[in-house]
């Protein structure tokens, strides 16, 4: 419905025009503001902002098309209708009146229906245009609100998704986001018992819903990697938490590594994600191809956990991209694509170059134009495990808050012991005490080589001097496999005690198994931790427990040891 009783500026140095005019639209129910030029209707403009002017063409002191101007820039972004009105008749006039502002012309003599039809189609565009400026502006509001809580949300993201461990000298990555959440997500993290799982991912789509993915996902990945749990366990757990919270039709592909600095060796799981290349430093290309779906899309039955092994030596360079790389389009709208990227590595003299040759490569393909996907490159390289020992927190300004002085027993029974690794568990446990979070590592590898000591040389019965040889180790786990399978009886058992102050502790821990034990007291490392030469029958084991306890007793009949680790540990004994 149009708004009736606008003001309407009339401005005509003709008295007799004006006043008939003035008349026929007060006639119509509007209120008239008169001006006798140019001037006069600028000033009266400003001072009682009218909704429509109808203004001559010829005036003293200041022109129509003149005051047109002044008065447009006035209103801003106000739409005020300019009506002149004028007794023109060639194009160009009339063209020159529509370039200094006007709207429309009004024909002399006038004709009182056309000057009424002409308010009321100009009073609907003013109302038009005022609701399209009131939902623009709510739009605006809108908007730097979910910014605003879109940044809030990022910055939580954030510091959940990168709370890991990618700026390790080893690893080196771009991300180029399309919008303020990126779909694809790099992750992270450094193992209790060294080295370290790696994880990219692409989710469909990218933005908040992609975010809203990957969240639990960096939860569960670095939750389960600092218990200790194996890279298979970890895969499986986020894709069942994606399975349950994914709507059908969203998933996530990617690339999982576990890497292994003592032992040169990477595992990789690829579900959905472009082929990756293992380059040599030497100069050979392996390349890698996806054999698996994407996580979230198989039920637990279904999915595939299986890792591929690689051996990698030190300098070695694994480099995985998102098909956001492949897929980044020019200004011209065509694609990097696969060639473009492998031309880059058959262009490389050195793997050292390979990296920043794909980015360099990239950024002059797209020539600062718009990308349609998010863009993540990593590459992760082999390294000494000493390169990576992140910084310890102090702890010695003040008291430590968490569990001070707590004792349990675990005890696993055949079945348990067939099918369950009580590792994760022990080890979140002792997590819980703020001081052993960072002897992480070397607890891991007490308990390892306790557990394992007892279920495999104790339970199981394995003679350990079969590992003496490649062969031997092949026999070692064929017979472990088999005797595994055959169990039906037999225990371990776990004991830990905790006593400390908060500024310091010591964990106690015991373990027991239902084996024959072993002849302890006739070698010399009953209870020493320095010299010694033990390898007569458990290798490193022994001398490795012994550089990180403070004490590590055997007794009964060798199927009972006691180790003791204090904290903070002594610099002399970390090194």
């Amino acid at each position: 419905m149009v708004k009736e009783g606008i003001r309407i500026l009339i401005a005509d140095d003709n008295s007799t025009d004006r006043m008939l005019l003035s008349r026929i639209v007060r006639n119509q129910g509007h209120q008239v503001i008169e001006a006798e030029n140019g001037a006069e209707a600028v000033e009266l403009f400003q001072q009682q902002r009218p909704e429509m002017v109808l203004m001559d063409v010829m005036m003293p002191l200041m022109n129509g098309k003149d005051a047109a101007k002044k008065i447009k820039a006035l209103a801003g972004e106000e739409l005020v209708p300019l009506i002149f009105l004028t007794s023109l008749t060639d194009a160009q006039s009339l063209a020159d009146c529509l370039e200094s502002g006007g709207d429309d012309f009004l024909s002399k003599p006038y004709n009182n229906v056309i000057i009424q039809a002409k308010i009321k189609s100009f009073s609907r565009m003013r109302d038009m245009q005022q609701i399209l400026q009131q939902q623009r502006d709510t739009i605006a509001t809108n908007n730097e609100h979910l910014l605003h809580e879109q940044h809030v949300a990022k910055a939580v993201f954030d510091n959940v998704a990168h709370a890991g461990c990618l700026s390790a000298p080893n690893i080196r990555y771009i991300v180029s986001p399309l919008s303020i959440f990126n779909g694809d997500v790099l992750l992270a993290a450094r193992k209790p018992g060294g080295g370290m799982h790696v994880l990219l991912g692409d989710f469909t789509g990218h933005g908040l819903p992609a975010a809203i993915g990957a969240m639990p996902m960096a939860e569960i990945f670095y939750g389960m990697t600092s218990k200790g749990f194996a890279l298979r366990d970890v895969l499986r757990e986020i894709n069942l938490k994606l399975k349950g919270i994914l709507p059908v039709g969203f998933f996530c592909c990617a690339a999982v590594v576990d890497m292994n600095f003592d032992r040169g060796h990477a595992a990789i799981w690829m579900g959905g994600v472009p082929d990756c290349v293992l380059l040599r430093a030497n100069g050979e290309r392996i390349e890698l191809k996806s054999s698996n779906l994407p996580l979230g899309v198989l039920s637990n039955e279904q999915f595939n956990d299986t890792l591929d092994d690689y051996v990698m030596e030190v300098g070695d360079r694994l480099l995985m991209w998102s098909d956001g790389i492949l897929e980044a389009r020019n200004a011209d709208g065509k694609m990097f694509g696969e060639p473009r990227l492998k031309q880059v590595l058959d262009d490389s003299s050195s793997v050292d170059q390979v990296f920043d040759g794909i980015h360099r490569a990239l950024d002059q393909f797209m020539g600062g134009s718009q990308r349609d996907d998010d863009t993540t490159l990593i590459e992760l390289q082999m390294t000494d495990e000493q390169a990576l020992e992140a910084y310890l927190p102090d702890l010695r300004s003040g008291p430590i808050a968490g569990p001070v002085d707590w004792h349990m027993t675990y005890r696993m029974e055949s079945h348990t012991l067939r099918h369950f690794n009580p590792l994760p568990l022990l080890m979140h446990i002792m997590m819980e005490v703020p001081g052993l979070r960072v002897m992480g590592g070397e607890l891991h590898t007490v308990m390892a080589e306790l557990f394992s000591n007892a279920f495999e040389h104790g339970v199981l019965g394995l003679d350990s001097s079969l590992k003496s040889s490649p062969q031997g180790f092949m026999e070692y786990y064929r017979q472990r496999e088999q005797k595994l399978q055959q169990l039906i009886e037999g225990y371990v058992e776990v004991r830990m005690r905790h006593d400390g102050d908060g500024h310091g502790g010591k964990l106690l821990i015991e373990f027991e198994d239902s084996g024959p034990g072993f002849d302890y007291k006739s070698l010399p490392i009953a209870e020493e931790r320095t010299g010694s030469d033990d390898t007569q029958y458990c290798g490193r084991g022994i001398p490795l427990l012994s550089s990180i306890c403070e004490r590590l007793t055997y007794k009964g009949r060798g199927n009972q040891v006691e180790a003791e680790v204090h904290w903070p540990q002594a610099t002399s004994r970390r090194e």
